[in-house]
């Protein structure tokens, strides 16, 4: 605590340095100058004073065509908006942004799980799943590397499934390195899955602080219209017809007067296939369809298909070759003429046969 002074004088320090100097061969050293800096003024709690160097090394990296340096700046600042709260910001800094495709793995999963976090406070799920996924698998797989990073992004990957309407794998949560920090998550997951209003608040109480910490609290507390969404589809599987305020109590909704509302709005999104009888205050379900006569299975189908061919062309685009590798399989320039020399001799020795 009492060297963060300290370590502020000397990143401001060294930031001058690096910026004084335009050497492509520093441009390694200059990369970790950067982190470690902003890493410094975030430890002090003075990231918004930095941001602005950031900018003008980010526009500098860019027109060097320093990719190093761009990945880990594009980064940090995209970290120093998510940690102020600006997210509509770091929203349009990544519109506005290319990510270098030579940078290194570590640096792309960063990037995709910010991106992740960005779409999801967003309220786009699907683009945000898919990040988050990605992050994952460019993550080292070993057991014993970048375990934080690892679960930071499983976290935030099972609250975005909750979000999209599915149910994250069990591997996850019974991992020996992730079924602890885990727990509180999977409590959410159960209670999503079945539809338990009142355990959905319970485990809200209960593990509120881990929430906050992990910077997922605004995220857990969306989930509310899901889990009510799953109770509902389980009373609308289990009676034909049912009073409003019977299925309220069900739910343990607070204001059972919303109960209309809810189900209006689950029947209009497809989430349950019935009626409502307004006079009467009934729900009546229509009983259930066959999955097969609709569009899901297609959909589910495509869904896989698209991760496959994405999963395929960044395989390709991952694929690197040693410089010139190609150029060993080429003649020289002696064997050349003398191919050309040999073939010239046997032309000349065929045109005398022929005049004979």
């Amino acid at each position: 605590g009492g060297k963060l002074p300290v370590a502020v004088s000397l990143a401001d320090a060294l930031l001058e340095r690096v910026a004084s100097w335009n050497r492509r061969t520093l441009d390694p050293f200059a990369e970790r100058a950067y982190f470690y800096s902003s890493w410094a003024y975030e430890k002090a709690g003075k990231i918004e004073a930095v941001r602005s160097r950031l900018l003008a090394a980010q526009r500098t990296s860019c027109l060097h065509h320093n990719t190093a340096c761009q990945a880990t700046l594009l980064n940090l600042l995209l970290r120093s908006y998510m940690s102020a709260k600006l997210f509509v910001q770091a929203d349009k800094l990544l519109a506005k942004s290319a990510f270098p495709e030579q940078a290194s793995n570590g640096q792309l999963a960063r990037y995709l799980y910010y991106t992740g976090r960005i779409k999801a406070l967003q309220l786009e799920y699907s683009e945000a799943h898919r990040c988050l996924l990605q992050a994952q698998r460019k993550a080292p797989q070993s057991s014993s590397k970048a375990v934080g990073f690892k679960l930071t992004a499983h976290k935030l990957g099972a609250i975005v499934q909750l979000l999209l309407g599915e149910i994250p794998e069990r591997a996850v949560f019974r991992a020996s390195s992730t079924r602890a920090p885990m727990r509180p998550y999977l409590k959410l997951v159960q209670a999503v899955r079945t539809g338990d209003l009142a355990a959905f608040r319970d485990a809200m109480a209960e593990h509120a602080a881990v929430f906050a910490a992990d910077g997922n609290a605004a995220l857990v507390l969306r989930l509310r219209q899901n889990v009510i969404r799953a109770g509902l589809r389980n009373v609308s599987l289990a009676y034909s017809r049912i009073h409003l305020s019977d299925a309220a109590a069900k739910l343990a909704l607070d204001t059972p007067g919303d109960m209309e509302s809810i189900a209006a709005k689950a029947i209009r999104d497809g989430v349950i296939d019935a009626t409502i009888d307004h006079e009467a205050g009934v729900l009546i379900s229509s009983g259930s369809a066959d999955t097969y006569s609709t569009l899901e299975p297609q959909a589910a189908y495509h869904k896989r298909i698209t991760f496959c061919l994405n999963l395929h062309n960044d395989a390709v685009k991952a694929m690197s070759y040693p410089p010139d590798a190609h150029k060993g399989d080429l003649p020289d320039a002696d064997a050349i003429k003398e191919r050309q020399r040999e073939e010239q001799e046997l032309a000349e020795a065929l045109a005398e046969e022929d005049e004979f």
